[in-house]
């Protein structure tokens, strides 16, 4: 009976234990739901450390350390959750393997990737690491290009997401706010951001950091501006507030949106949210276009593929938008694509956590076409980015000047911004032009056509020389091998193999080009020096055939490439038939080929001919009057021919 009584007593210990373990799991779950990754963490720890476990709660704990950029715990947590199921939703495997990277075991990383490309294998994340599984050797490849040190103004809060604003450098800041209440954010712990500017000197490093204006900063989050060149404008990222209202999605959550400022009279007024916002979706981290043409933004609206998405949308002259567009699959990814910046010379960077990388978010820059596409996409490499969140890229386009944001070791605060120094372009630019010339005397020869061709010899542009003998190719890739064809009337054709440079600059081609030796004499036969045996007409006909065309296409060319040669037509025929039928035959025939090639461009001048019928017969086969001559076809045939008589050169 005791015993009974003992195990009743223990079971509802455990009993109540579990209940309550139970409950602090389900509140811990609202506020993850509520995105309060920080105080989620608190509860799903305890419970972890008292003994409970199961597969939501690691995953939830890994989550929440994943999305406060917390990676090295991530990949703790993640691993646990790896140890402790096999059924596993492939998701948690890339941001295992994003995770692994911040702690710099990329072999693990990569082992875990590969089953994620397997189960994932038409998701464009898995289809770029399949086609870069030798991402780490081209990162290394595309490092050491800068120099970095901590600008100055951080904090022991997140500092982040500059912009350049007059002589200053505005930027976000969780750091003290100044008020007597402290409201912190439960998903970071931290305060609200609010926007501060900083000095900047002439080596770039910031000081004298001090609230931007009051007029922008609110209740709640401000981030990443961006201003015109004239300083009246303003685009900023903040939660969804305006005028005292807050406003929620469905879930009570209250997203990002991008609000427009208008500065009057040294004020900060007029904001107005942008029509494309939205209570359901997130739109934050503006960056305009060089022109101010082209809204760049991160948002998660409809038609996103990730997390987050690049997006752009055009800016009308009366201040209206267009349409957002999605930047496509040369960009986005299932995972996150954030941070947009474009540089006066068609690149665009940003960071993502989607396309290979060292770990959590990198840096990343992509050429954009005169089209207005995306293509070669590579990472910045070290040191910009590390195992952490790297993100936030600015540059100033004339001193190569910069800043990037990253909460890697070693910083002040949770994120901190650095100053850069580019010291060498990643994305190389070479422009090929040449110039043609006589070899034996150095003369420019204007009029030359010049081939470009690809290593494949796949022809990509033909001009002309001129009249100073060069030619212009424009911009062409770098480390690439090219083919210049040269050709030039009364010079020999010439081929150039051309090696473009891997570092930008400009390539200057020499052709020289030798007078080709004319093989051609006064009162010579074309036909003879081409080979062309016969000119081929129907019997009894003076119709230019398939046949006859493609060997009169032959004189043509001659014709085509010696513009002062002038030939005599002539045709023969066999001595079947009459002698004044031959003869008026022949006759219809030259002037049949005659009338060809001058259909084809050659000047009638340059042509003159007659039919010569069976008058000059060059195997005499007896075959007058009834007589049946005794000839072979052969013989017969060698008798019907054309001749194309040069008379001038």
């Amino acid at each position: 009976m005791k015993n009974r009584i003992l195990y009743f007593i223990v079971f509802c210990i455990v009993s109540t234990n579990v209940y309550s373990q139970k409950l602090k799991e389900q509140k811990a779950d609202q506020e993850y739901q509520n995105f309060a990754y920080f105080d989620a963490i608190k509860t799903y720890e305890r419970i972890y450390s008292k003994g409970y476990k199961n597969q939501s709660l690691l995953e939830k704990l890994g989550n929440s350390y994943y999305f406060n950029a917390d990676l090295e715990n991530a990949a703790k947590w993640y691993g646990r959750l790896f140890e402790f199921s096999k059924d596993i939703t492939p998701e948690y495997y890339y941001r295992y393997a994003q995770s692994l990277k911040a702690i710099k075991d990329y072999k693990r990383a990569q082992e875990i990737m590969i089953l994620f490309d397997q189960k994932r294998s038409n998701e464009i994340r898995a289809k770029l690491d399949m086609a870069q599984r030798d991402y780490l050797a081209q990162i290394k490849k595309n490092s050491g290009r800068y120099t970095i040190e901590n600008a100055g103004i951080n904090s022991v809060y997140s500092d982040y997401g500059s912009s350049f604003y007059n002589d200053k450098l505005v930027f976000t800041t969780a750091r003290d706010t100044g008020s007597f209440i402290k409201r912190k954010h439960s998903w970071t712990g931290e305060s609200f951001t609010n926007l501060y500017s900083a000095d900047i000197d002439g080596s770039g490093m910031l000081s004298n950091a001090t609230k931007f204006t009051k007029h922008l900063n609110s209740r709640y989050h401000e981030s990443t501006p961006a201003f015109t060149k004239d300083g009246k404008t303003a685009y900023f990222t903040r939660n969804n507030y305006l005028n005292g209202k807050k406003g929620s999605d469905d879930n009570n959550s209250n997203l990002l949106k991008i609000y427009k400022a208008t500065l009057v009279k040294g004020k900060w007024t007029n904001i107005t949210e942008l029509p494309f916002d939205s209570d359901g979706y997130s739109v934050a981290h503006p960056a305009l276009s060089p022109d101010e043409k082209t809204l760049y933004f991160s948002s998660n609206m409809p038609g996103t593929k990730g997390k987050s998405d690049l997006f752009k949308v055009a800016i009308h002259l009366d201040g209206s938008f267009g349409t957002p567009i999605n930047l496509g699959d040369a960009i986005n990814t299932e995972g996150k694509e954030t941070f947009p910046m474009v540089t006066a010379e068609g690149e665009l960077y940003f960071a993502s956590d989607g396309h290979p990388g060292l770990g959590g978010l990198d840096i990343f820059v992509a050429q954009i076409t005169s089209e207005g596409s995306y293509k070669n996409v590579q990472n910045v490499g070290e040191p910009i980015n590390s195992p952490k969140d790297d993100f936030g890229f600015l540059i100033n386009d004339q001193t190569r000047i910069g800043y990037f944001t990253s909460n890697r070791e070693g910083g002040i605060g949770g994120d901190d911004i650095y100053k850069f120094i580019e010291l060498k372009k990643l994305i190389c630019e070479q422009a090929l032009s040449g110039i043609v010339t006589d070899k034996e005397t150095g003369m420019p020869l204007a009029g030359a056509k010049v081939t470009l061709s690809d290593g494949e010899f796949k022809i990509l542009k033909e001009i002309t020389t001129t009249e100073d003998g060069t030619f212009d190719f424009g911009k062409v890739e770098c480390e690439s091998k090219y083919y210049i064809k040269t050709d030039k009337l009364a010079y020999n054709t010439q081929e150039n193999p051309t090696t473009i440079s891997d570092e930008s600059g400009k390539t200057f081609v020499k052709i020289e080009l030798q007078k080709t030796i004319n093989p051609y004499t006064v009162g010579q036969g074309l036909e003879k020096v081409l080979e062309i045996k016969q000119i081929y007409f129907d019997l009894n006909k003076s119709n230019i055939t398939p046949l006859a065309e493609i060997e009169l296409a032959k004189i043509l060319d001659v014709l085509q490439q010696n513009p002062t040669m002038t030939i005599d037509v002539r045709s023969h025929t066999d001595c079947r038939q009459s002698a004044k039928y031959n003869m008026v035959l022949s006759d219809r025939r030259v002037k049949s080929t005659i009338a060809w090639l001058v259909a084809k461009g050659i000047d009638k001048s340059r042509l003159t001919g007659r039919g010569y019928g069976e008058s000059q017969l060059v195997n005499d086969c007896g075959c007058e009057g009834n007589k049946k001559s005794d000839c072979t076809e052969a013989e017969h045939q060698a008798n019907r021919r054309s001749e194309f008589i040069i008379t001038h050169l």
